[in-house]
Order: C-alpha cells, then sequence, then structure tokens
C-alpha cells in the first residue's frame, strides 16, 4: 500500500464534554497530514456531518472525535450506512468499549484482571455509600476522567454524599461505583497489532483527571516506566489481549492501576480507549515518538490502515474471537 497522496476528511469538535481535546487532536492531525503532501478536508462535526462527509468525498475519514456520539459507535454506524472508509475501531467494538461496565462484561471472562463495583443510580448516593470506603464513582460512558470522583473515608463529600455537594451525580443519572486501587497510574498503547511501551502518568497535585491530563506540567509522563520487567510485560500484554477481544482497530490505549505493594496481584485494566487523543500531550504519539515513530508517520500508519481494509472494513470488525 503506498501512502497517498490521499485525501483525508478530519472529523473533529463535536458537542461531547472532550470537544476542546477532540479539536486540538484534529487541528494536529490535520497539519500532520498536509506537511506529507496529503489533501486534508477539516470537519467540525454537527447535526449535517453525513452532507458534509458525502460532500468530502474523501479516500478515508480520520476520526479525531472523542467521546459520545463520536466514539460510542453512532458516527461509526452513520458511516458504515454511507459505505465511507474511516479510522479506528468500528460501531460494534465502539458500544462496547465506551460503555465500562460492557468492557467488564466482555473482558473478564477472557481473565482480564478489572476492578469489581457495579451500577448505581445517582440518587441512592445521598442515602449510603454503594461500597466501602474509599471508593470511586465514575459515569458507564465519559473519557478524560471526566465526572470522575474519589470519595475517601474522611468523608471528602460528606458522609452520606450530600446533596449540595459538587459532583458526577449531579450530572449523570447513574454512576459506576468500583473499589479504589491505591497505587501508580499506568498506560499502554497498541498500534495497529503491537502493544508500544508503558508509561506512568504522575500528577503532581491530586489525580490524573482532565486538567491534569490536558493542562501542559501539571503531570509528568515517565516513558517507559519505572516499574519490573514483570510488570511492563503484563501491562503490554493485557493492552494487546484487550485490543484483540475488543476488536480494536488502528491504535487504541489501555489505562492501569498497579497497587506496587501488591505486586502482579495489584495491577488492574482500568479502561480501554478505542480513540485515544493526538494532542501534543497525548501518551500515543509520545509512545510512538520514543520507538522512533513521529507524528506525521503515526497519523499515515493509522491511515494507512483503515484504507487497506477498504470501503466499510473500519465498521465491519465487531469483537474479536479470541486473543489471535
Amino acid at each position: 500500500m503506498t501512502r497517498g497522496p490521499w485525501h483525508v476528511a478530519v472529523l473533529m469538535g463535536g458537542w461531547s464534554a472532550e470537544r476542546p481535546v477532540s479539536l486540538s487532536s484534529g487541528e494536529g492531525v490535520a497539519k500532520a497530514l498536509e506537511s506529507r503532501g496529503h489533501k486534508v478536508t477539516r470537519i467540525d462535526m454537527d447535526r449535517n456531518v453525513a452532507a458534509r462527509l458525502a460532500e468530502a468525498k474523501a479516500d478515508v475519514v480520520f476520526n479525531a472525535l472523542h467521546g459520545v456520539p463520536g466514539e460510542d459507535g453512532t458516527v461509526q454506524g452513520m458511516m458504515d450506512l454511507m459505505g465511507i472508509t474511516y479510522t479506528h475501531s468500528g460501531m460494534a467494538t465502539s458500544v462496547i468499549a465506551i460503555d465500562k461496565q460492557l468492557t467488564k462484561q466482555a473482558l473478564v471472562p477472557h481473565g482480564i484482571p478489572m476492578p469489581g463495583g457495579h451500577i448505581v443510580q445517582s440518587e441512592s448516593l445521598y442515602e449510603a455509600d454503594p461500597l466501602p470506603r474509599p471508593y470511586v464513582l465514575k459515569p458507564v460512558n465519559e473519557g478524560s476522567s471526566v465526572g470522575v470522583a474519589i470519595v475517601m473515608p474522611d468523608g471528602n463529600y460528606g458522609n452520606p454524599i450530600a446533596r449540595d455537594s459538587a459532583g458526577p451525580w449531579r450530572d449523570f443519572p447513574e454512576l459506576l461505583a468500583e473499589p479504589y486501587i491505591r497505587g501508580r497510574e499506568l498506560t499502554t498503547a497498541v498500534l495497529g497489532d503491537e502493544a508500544l511501551l508503558v508509561t506512568e502518568l504522575r500528577p503532581k497535585s491530586g489525580f490524573y483527571d482532565f486538567d491534569a491530563k490536558y493542562t501542559d506540567g501539571m503531570t509528568d509522563h515517565i516513558c517507559p516506566a519505572d516499574i519490573p520487567d514483570a510488570i511492563m510485560q503484563a501491562c503490554k500484554d493485557i493492552a494487546l489481549r484487550a485490543h484483540r477481544l475488543l476488536g480494536c482497530r488502528g491504535a487504541s490505549r489501555s489505562d492501569f492501576r498497579w497497587d506496587d505493594e501488591r505486586g502482579m496481584d495489584g495491577l488492574f485494566l482500568l479502561e480501554v480507549n478505542t480513540q485515544p487523543g493526538m494532542t501534543p500531550l497525548s501518551l500515543v504519539p509520545e509512545q510512538a515518538k520514543k520507538l522512533g515513530i513521529d507524528y506525521a508517520e503515526l497519523v499515515e500508519r493509522i491511515c494507512e490502515e483503515a484504507i487497506s481494509r477498504g470501503q466499510g472494513g473500519s465498521g465491519q470488525g465487531g469483537r474479536g474471537q479470541g486473543d489471535g
């Protein structure tokens, strides 16, 4: 497969909480493709997106959307119906991976270690805790740590949670409650069918929330992570197995928590991101660069992989049939 020149429509923006991140990712992708001689059409997604995509008649759509509806299978299904070739995972994979509870149901039976927990109605949090403290509350289908709250034993939100306390219970009717895992934040990118590296994320204050992820200087990235070889290999193995089991395409990123006092028993996969960020602070480009793949090369590889599958191929891949 030759590398173009192609006409690439970069789909970005939208109306999720992650819109600013998507715009940054999309603009970075667009500029990288233009620097390599490709024709680029930028599309900030609105309700007329189908007509705009049809008008563009691009060779491939680079899906730089984050969150709903660009990462949950909605846009993927639309492009499948239109016969449009696009990057990253297809509809069925996206439906499962955006939903943290569905992801557990898909992966845990195959031996992937993930935290326990269950879905709770936000209204019930004002009556009693759903789990022993400390525990984590998070929206079922948001990314970038949007709406995450860590409920500590000292009653940082009240005990039980007070109705007047600011938190995700005000914005989401139901939340996923999980046991809090102390320790370290790790992440592993998968490109194509290869796990790249493991990065440790050390926020300078608080936890690795939206601001820590996207504000320069708020988080130290240690890549490769200073962790035992066995834990590094386990992260890479789990990330690749999850990528395959879910049927991911192009690039994905698996996020972990590791309780270093428990060794291998303390390693848990939190989620799989099917459309990881491509901003200047994003982790997939950072890991690729460490392996000698510059940003423009990374973008071209993702596009090439989609084009090689052909029209509609992005949408045909649902869940994998095993570990491959």
